[in-house]
């Protein structure tokens, strides 16, 4: 585990991206099989044990230490792991034990059942010194939080290649050969969802002793092409809109539907599959090949604000009854494979009219063809991308290159996401939390309210970014010098009608809700701007507040909520 643990300490501490890739790819370099394949397993999310949950870290270590001790240590470290790693009593009988290895550790637990692995996991914090217990506890719940994406962690493989083959030594010293070809990181994920963990043919692969794992395993994943976003004042002027095709930018969720063979599967856009809480969806699914579109609840062809379909997200199964009255449907809008021939490399136009007459052929009621939008000039798009008459449906626009080939990743140039204004709304900071990680020294979590007809302060949502470092700093200042109360880690702040910070508020979409208070639920709400100058008496209102959360239901464009509908 020594070495996992230093990796992740290194990682955690270092802000440079090709740093970290640097690390990482040393580390996966240094370590033998089947240590580095588990830890690659670790930082791409595709590791976890059933049998170990934090509710048990945190029973096993009440049993060892006051709870209330560790409760109040808890809410100022801010992060279970590093808490309990910490404050974690060795049983002596158990100083001698040796370190585990990251293999032994993963290989335990995956075969433990929830009754054994308390035990094993006692054991190793035993043995482990705070560092290793970190990293164990890091890898037992999976929140390994080091600034490092999947992407990221593949490209890390990929930076493995060695730069040429040498022959053996001999007198005329070593000669280099014959080099080998570079990996790209898409070269890796063409094949990552036909790999299982440890990866010991994808490093054999990527360290030139083997050939490349085969990726044709039917009803596999592709990885997903992704659009940059657009910049207005810099994308528009160079580009000639008659060489993009634009449609809307639905909201709901990637997918991509596979049928091929006797395999039906349908993924989200990071490669999990959802087959089995959209069996409605995939019964229906008739062709042979691999469609990209976005996942929607669509009642009478009319498709359904994100909340509705948010109903379905995150369930293992779906109840008849909640398939009847949440139904759901693909937009399609890319067309990957089509029995058994790969289109990828065509362009967009050829995908799109094959894949025109693929919906053709359809089901209409879970397959749809996502329409393309008539337009001379940028400025006939702006006027969509403002007021779309699909409503709360559709929140931007998509440009896309027509000779453009389907290319894995975010490549600049092809694909552009044109997103519309957020909503805005002004409100009063009513409490804050510490937050986790690099933020536990900080009240960086903050729930905000709006004013109700009684003059009063109701919370209508909570925000934990968007803010700088300094800003962060400020924050913290002003919540701790005007707390009137606290509940645990959460602290009440000084909110009145002639004393309060007010907050902008920009938020991405706004529903009913009947669990909030309120009756209103934010979807990506975050600080836009600290309002010092602005009054507490001047924030919005819960009445304006609904008025635009009518004027969204209605179709209408972005406003402010003090703004008339």
């Amino acid at each position: 585990m020594r070495p996992f643990a230093e990796l992740l300490d290194r990682l955690s501490l270092t802000t440079s991206r090709n740093a970290k890739l640097v690390l990482l790819r040393d580390y996966l370099k240094a370590t033998p099989d089947p240590d580095r394949g588990w830890a690659l397993a670790a930082l791409t999310g595709e590791l976890s044990f059933s049998g170990a949950k934090p509710a048990m870290i945190r029973k096993a270590v009440e049993a060892r230490v006051d709870p209330v001790l560790f409760g109040w240590s808890y809410d100022y470290v801010g992060d279970l792991a590093e808490t309990t790693a910490l404050i974690w009593p060795r049983d002596p009988r158990h100083r001698a034990n040796r370190e585990p290895e990251l293999g032994e550790v993963a290989d335990a637990l995956m075969r433990a059942s929830r009754a054994d692995a308390p035990a094993l996991i006692e054991g190793w914090l035993d043995a482990l010194e705070p560092k290793g217990r970190w990293a164990l506890l890091k890898l037992v719940t999976g929140g390994l939080r080091v600034g490092l994406s999947a992407r990221m962690a593949r490209t890390a493989v990929a930076m493995m290649r060695p730069a040429a083959v040498t022959e053996p030594p001999n007198p005329a010293g070593r000669e280099a050969v014959e080099a080998l070809p570079p990996i790209a990181v898409g070269d890796v994920e063409e094949i990552w969802h036909a790999l299982r963990p440890p990866y010991e043919d994808l490093f054999a692969w990527a360290e030139g002793r083997a050939e490349r794992p085969s990726a044709d395993a039917p009803g596999r994943f592709r990885p997903v092409m992704l659009a940059t976003a657009l910049d207005e004042d810099l994308d528009l002027p160079r580009l000639d809109p008659a060489d993009f095709a634009a449609e809307w930018k639905w909201d709901g969720i990637r997918v991509q539907a596979v049928r091929e063979g006797e395999q039906t599967r349908l993924y989200s856009r990071t490669g999990d599959e959802i087959s089995s809480a959209f069996p409605d969806v995939v019964a229906a699914l008739a062709f042979q090949g691999a469609v990209d579109g976005e996942l929607l609840v669509i009642r009478n062809g009319v498709v359904a604000p994100f909340g509705d379909l948010q109903q379905r997200l995150n369930r293992k199964m779906a109840s008849a009854r909640l398939m009847q009255d949440h139904p759901a449907a693909i937009l399609a809008y890319d067309l990957l494979a089509e029995e058994g021939e790969d289109l990828r490399g065509l362009p967009f136009t050829e995908r799109r009219a094959r894949l025109e007459r693929l919906v053709a052929r359809h089901d209409a009621d879970r397959l749809g063809l996502s329409p393309l939008l008539a337009h001379r000039s940028w400025a006939d798009l702006a006027t969509l991308r403002a007021d779309p008459p699909v409503g709360a449906a559709a929140e931007g626009l998509m440009l896309k290159r027509r000779d453009s080939a389907y290319v894995a990743g975010r490549p600049k140039g092809p694909w552009f996401k044109w997103k519309r204004d957020p909503h805005v709304i002004d409100a009063v900071l009513m409490y804050a939390q510490r937050g986790h990680g690099k933020r536990s020294g900080f009240y960086s979590d903050y729930t905000f309210g709006v004013w109700t007809e009684a003059g009063v302060l109701t919370p209508v949502g909570k925000a934990y970014f968007g803010f700088t470092d300094e800003e962060l700093k400020q924050l913290d200042k002003f919540v701790r010098d005007h707390t009137t109360d606290r509940f645990g880690p959460v602290r009440a702040v000084r909110a009145e009608r002639d004393f309060g910070l007010v907050l902008e508020i920009a938020f991405e979409g706004l529903q009913r809700s009947t669990r909030h208070k309120s009756g209103v639920a934010m979807r990506f709400p975050r600080i836009g701007r600290i309002r010092w100058d602005k009054p507490a008496r001047e924030a919005d209102t819960l009445d304006s507040v609904l008025d635009l959360l009518d004027a969204i239901e209605r179709g209408g464009g972005r406003v402010s909520a003090g703004q008339k509908a």
